[in-house]
């Protein structure tokens, strides 16, 4: 007989054996199956949140609060750029130091074709719910998003061309300048010859918003302009998401393929890899390009979500901290990148504040921790060096070279080891 506060045994048999029927069924699924079913519902969860965030705990201890709807924009963009960066730095083993520059260019792109910055100008292309009186060049932010991460790609390989050439530090510091040197271009390039193309310091705004046009509002109900709509926050989250998901897929598959296994052999020796056949500067300016579009993307996506292309956001600590989320998730690891890139994100946004409110509040201690914010993240990577140096969720192949100090003995181009 069952004492006091004690499940019957009985129950408790039958939980177990309900626990081992479950195990059994979820073993006996496919394994493409098993590892789609936690994806499909973290997806899920994605999708709904601007339904239910605000049914959320705002008391949560330490962190406060959960990110608000427009932080997590923030958070999708920046993890969009960083997955991008990721096929640069960890499946190609390219040390980029001026990401930041493509992020630039995609932006800049949004501001020429989706304002009325050119005045001297009037041309309406698909514009959503945009008089067709207003100058300027007004072109529909779904096609200014693909060409923004056209013109980023083969900005990549215009910067790609003379610099893959050169290795480790010396590749490192040439994107360096290039990094700087566009931020600064955009800075001062409101006089060109009597020619205003930046706008200075004052960058370009406003910046059209997305939207699907009078005829697939009145057809599908949807949103002619996303300015317009009362859900405008959402609609950006819902769309930002949806171009992550976008960017995952085509990482993942990028990975698999035949360029995607002469990145990983660049990565782990490129002497090697050019005896083999692979031609390195053509790959290595591949994986430029392609980090370089998604880049370019997330960059034209952010200036219309935050209205303008101001050249005050694209400075030097950015490219440090995307490079940081790729090193934290795990270099090579797609899913790494997008958690670390989540957090990092999310810290820098609201929860460094969030986190020094609550140690104000219930310890002696008294300090502005957002003071101290990159001091924070580089604390972070050093700790993870020292005791994680995979990441935190790691790619299998430099998880096996880290800990068993070399790859698996397969061939470039051979079975792929998960």
């Amino acid at each position: 007989m069952a004492t006091e506060g004690t499940a019957p045994v009985g129950f408790r048999d039958r939980l177990r054996g309900f626990r081992h029927e479950l195990g059994r069924e979820w073993r006996r699924l496919p394994p493409r199956a098993r590892s789609l079913i936690p994806g499909i519902a973290l997806l899920a969860l994605a999708a709904l949140y601007p339904v239910y965030y605000d049914s959320l705990p705002t008391s949560v201890p330490v962190i406060q609060n959960f990110p608000s709807v427009s932080t997590a924009v923030i958070m999708i963009v920046f993890i969009m750029m960083a997955v991008g960066l990721n096929i640069v730095v960890g499946y190609c083993g390219l040390l980029d130091l001026g990401y930041v520059a493509f992020y630039a260019v995609g932006a800049y792109t949004a501001g020429w074709l989706a304002s009325g910055h050119f005045q001297q100008v009037k041309l309406h292309l698909g514009s959503a719910g945009i008089s067709t009186e207003l100058r300027g060049i007004h072109i529909n932010l779904w096609i200014v998003l693909l060409l923004a991460g056209c013109l980023t790609a083969l900005a990549g390989i215009l910067i790609g061309l003379p610099t893959l050439r050169l290795r480790g530090d010396y590749l490192a510091i040439v994107t360096l300048g290039f990094g700087e040197i566009i931020p600064q271009f955009v800075r001062n390039a409101d006089d060109i010859g009597g020619f205003n193309l930046t706008a200075g310091s004052f960058g370009i705004n406003p910046i059209d918003t997305p939207g699907f046009g009078t005829g697939l509002n009145e057809a599908l109900g949807l949103p002619v302009n996303f300015q317009q709509s009362f859900d405008r926050i959402n609609l950006f989250y819902w769309s930002a998401l949806a171009l992550l998901m976008i960017t995952i897929f085509c990482s993942v598959q990028l990975r698999d393929s035949r360029l995607g296994r002469a990145w990983i052999a660049i990565r782990e020796d490129e002497t090697a890899a050019a005896a083999m056949g692979v031609p390195l500067m053509r790959t290595k300016t591949w994986s430029y390009a392609i980090g370089a579009f998604f880049g370019g993307v997330a960059g034209a996506f952010y200036a219309s979500f935050k209205g303008g292309a101001f050249p005050s956001e694209f400075y030097f600590n950015i490219s440090v901290f995307l490079l940081c989320m790729v090193i934290l998730g795990g270099m090579g690891s797609v899913w790494g990148v997008v958690v670390a890139g989540a957090i990092l994100t999310w810290l820098n946004q609201e929860g460094l504040a969030n986190i020094g409110g609550w140690v104000n509040r219930e310890t002696p201690l008294r300090f502005d921790v957002t003071e101290v914010q990159f001091g924070l993240y580089g604390i972070i990577i050093v700790l993870m060096m020292l005791f994680r140096p995979v990441g935190l969720i790691p790619e299998g192949r430099r998880k096996r070279e880290l800990e068993q100090g070399g790859l698996p003995t397969d061939t470039l181009y051979g079975e792929r080891h998960e």
